[in-house]
C-alpha cells in the first residue's frame, strides 16, 4: 500500500489494481492529502472556479421510466409538460439579468419530439440571446438518432449548426451495463454513451463527464466507470470536467440508503487520483449541502459547479439545497481559496451583480 500510495503522491498513472487497493484500503485523511496533492499539482493557484447559469428541462416526458428518476411523467401521465418558446425565453431572460452565461437544456426521451423540434428550439434561443447552451445528454441524442433513423455524426452535426454548445455528462449513471440493466434498462448502452462523448469530441464540441453512484454499484463498478472515461479522455481530450453525485432515493423506485458523506469524499478523491487527464473535479452541493461541499475542496475538488438558478430533477428526489451567488462566493473564501467566476470551457470571466 505504502508503494501504491507513493505512486499517486507522485503523480503516476494508477492501474485497475492499484486503484481498487488504495479505493478500500487507504485511511481517509491520508486519501484526502493524495487527492489535494494531486489537485494542486493541476492548479497550483489558490483558486475555486463556478459557473452562474440555470437548469432548463424542456420536457418532463419520457420513455425511460428510469427506477431512480423522481422528475419524469409517462406521456399519459397527469403532470407531463413542454415549454413552449415563450417560456423558454422568459427563463433565460431572467438568468441573463442575474449574471448568467448559460443554460443547462435538458428533458427526455419524449416519444412525440423530433429532430426538427430541437433544432428549432435551439435556433430560437441562439437568434434571441447571447447564451452558452450545455445541453442534450447521450441518452437523449441516442434517442434521437434512433428516432430519425441517423447516424450519431449527423444527429450531433445538424444540433451543433442549430446552436448547441456544448454536451453535459447525463445519463451515464453508471458506465457497467450490468448496473445499467437494473437502473435504467431502457437508456442507452455504456457503449453508446461513450460513442455519443467521442463523436461530439470530433466534431469540436467540448462535454462533461458525470457519475451518479450510491445506489446499487459496488466501488469496483465506479472504478470501471472512472477507467472507462480515461480511456476516452486520451483518446479525445474533450472532457472539460468531471462531476459525481450521489443518488437520491426519495420518490424514486429505487430505495437504497443515501451514501454518506464519507463515502462521497471517497469517491470524490478517488476520481481526482484516477482521473489524471481530466483537469477538473466538481463538487455537489446540491445533492450533499453546502458544508460537506466546502470539506470536498480539500479532497481534490477544484470547482464549485453551477450557481443552479432553477434545478428540478434533484428537487423530485425531495433534496432542496440552495445557494445563491454571494454565498457560494463566501463559502469559497472562507474555505481559503479566491471565487473566480467562469465559463463552460473554464475561462475566468468577470462577475456580473444584477
Amino acid at each position: 500500500m505504502n508503494s501504491i500510495a507513493e505512486k499517486a503522491w507522485e503523480g503516476e498513472r494508477l492501474t485497475r489494481e492499484e486503484g481498487l487497493l488504495l479505493w478500500e484500503n487507504v485511511d481517509f485523511y491520508t486519501l484526502a492529502a493524495l487527492a489535494n496533492n494531486c489537485r494542486l499539482r493541476l492548479h497550483p493557484e489558490p483558486v475555486v472556479t463556478y459557473v452562474s447559469d440555470r437548469n432548463i428541462n424542456y420536457t418532463n416526458i419520457c420513455i425511460s421510466g428510469c427506477r431512480f428518476c423522481a422528475f419524469y411523467r409517462h406521456p399519459e401521465a397527469e403532470g407531463g409538460y413542454g415549454l413552449s418558446h415563450q417560456e423558454l425565453a422568459a427563463k433565460i431572460e431572467e438568468t441573463l439579468a442575474l449574471g448568467g452565461t448559460q443554460i443547462l437544456l435538458q428533458g427526455g426521451l419524449h416519444p412525440g419530439l423530433r429532430l426538427s423540434y430541437y433544432e428549432e428550439m435551439l435556433q430560437f434561443i441562439k437568434d434571441r440571446f447571447p447564451i452558452h447552451i450545455h445541453g442534450l445528454s447521450p441518452p437523449e441524442i441516442i434517442h434521437l438518432a434512433r428516432t430519425e433513423g441517423l447516424g450519431l455524426e449527423a444527429v450531433l452535426k445538424r444540433l451543433q449548426q442549430s446552436g448547441l454548445d456544448s454536451i453535459p455528462g447525463g445519463g451515464a449513471e453508471i458506465l457497467a451495463d450490468e448496473i445499467r440493466s437494473e437502473i435504467s434498462p431502457n437508456k442507452c448502452s455504456s457503449a453508446e454513451w461513450l460513442e455519443v462523448m467521442e463523436c461530439a469530441h470530433s466534431l469540436g464540441m467540448k462535454t462533461t463527464a458525470t457519475m451518479m453512484f450510491g445506489h446499487i454499484e459496488t466501488v469496483g463498478h465506479r472504478l470501471e466507470h472512472l477507467l472507462k472515461l480515461r480511456e476516452l479522455q486520451d483518446r479525445t481530450g474533450g472532457f472539460t470536467a468531471f462531476i459525481p453525485w450521489t443518488f437520491q432515493p426519495d420518490n424514486t423506485a429505487l430505495k437504497t440508503k443515501p451514501a454518506t458523506a464519507m463515502d462521497y469524499l471517497r469517491t470524490l478523491a478517488m476520481s481526482r487520483l484516477v482521473l489524471d487527464n481530466i483537469q477538473n473535479l466538481q463538487v455537489s452541493w446540491v445533492t450533499m449541502g453546502a458544508g460537506v461541499a466546502q470539506v470536498a475542496l480539500q479532497f481534490g475538488a477544484n470547482d464549485f459547479g453551477s450557481t443552479m438558478i432553477e434545478e428540478n430533477v434533484v428537487a423530485a428526489a425531495g433534496v432542496r439545497h440552495r445557494l445563491s451567488v454571494e454565498e457560494i462566493r463566501r463559502i469559497i473564501t472562507d474555505a481559503g481559496y479566491e471565487a473566480r467566476q467562469r465559463n463552460m470551457s473554464y475561462e475566468f470571466i468577470e462577475e456580473h451583480r444584477a
